[in-house]
């Protein structure tokens, strides 16, 4: 079973060797969003005017995403017109985090470890237990940023959810920002899916704009 985009970001985010998480903010805004938009290209949720909806409720037939797709069903049915992109992401993150973390340990992708801080508190660290995934990830990115070749439309979504949460950085982490983002932006912007696609996922961008500008404001 293929990995999922917000698996993907998950993979990039941690660091191989001590499993703690890069960017950690910015990266679960944007493992959320990765769920979200693997469901809407599965034409499961659609995103109207910054607003969840769920024109097929069917699974399918990928625990990590039909997990989601079950609350998403629930959280819109309870919000009068569906819900807001920017509300979902806030309150769903943290828990699309767990369960995007214990699927890749499933997955045998990383494994758990836990290190007690101050030797009392416990600290869950998720270093890399077969880099074979990551590696063909990191190859096809450089492909299409770097080398300039035609994205395929997953590629292309997970270059734009990268771009929109502001992780460069973990994506190229050898290369200056200003190398890759031009053709980051590109990527997201082209006409890489169909237009309902294309609406969902500039609402999504949207969305986590407004999310990592108030995450930096919160810290600085």
């Amino acid at each position: 079973m293929p990995v999922t985009l917000g698996e993907e970001i998950m993979l990039l985010s941690l660091d191989d060797e001590s499993g703690q998480a890069k960017e950690r903010q910015h990266a679960a805004w944007a493992v959320a969003g990765g769920t979200l938009l693997e469901l809407v290209l599965a034409g499961r949720v659609s995103v109207s005017a910054g607003r969840l909806e769920v024109p097929d409720p069917s699974p399918t037939g990928v625990a990590l995403l039909d997990v989601r797709l079950e609350r998403i069903a629930d959280w819109t049915a309870r919000k009068n017109g569906g819900g807001k992109v920017v509300q979902w992401l806030s309150e769903e993150q943290p828990r699309a985090v767990r369960a995007t973390v214990e699927s890749l340990c499933e997955r045998g992708l990383v494994r758990e470890e836990e290190h007690r801080r101050l030797g009392m508190f416990p600290v869950h660290r998720y270093p890399e237990a077969d880099g074979s995934v990551e590696r063909e990830l990191r190859a096809r990115l450089d492909a299409v940023v770097l080398n300039g070749e035609e994205p395929d439309d997953r590629t292309s979504g997970l270059v734009a959810l990268l771009h929109s949460a502001k992780l460069h950085r973990i994506a190229f982490p050898r290369v200056p920002r200003r190398r890759v983002e031009p053709r980051m932006a590109e990527i997201a912007e082209g006409q890489w899916a169909g237009d309902s696609v294309r609406k969902a996922m500039r609402e999504m961008a949207a969305a986590m704009v407004v999310i990592t500008a108030a995450t930096v404001l919160a810290v600085t």
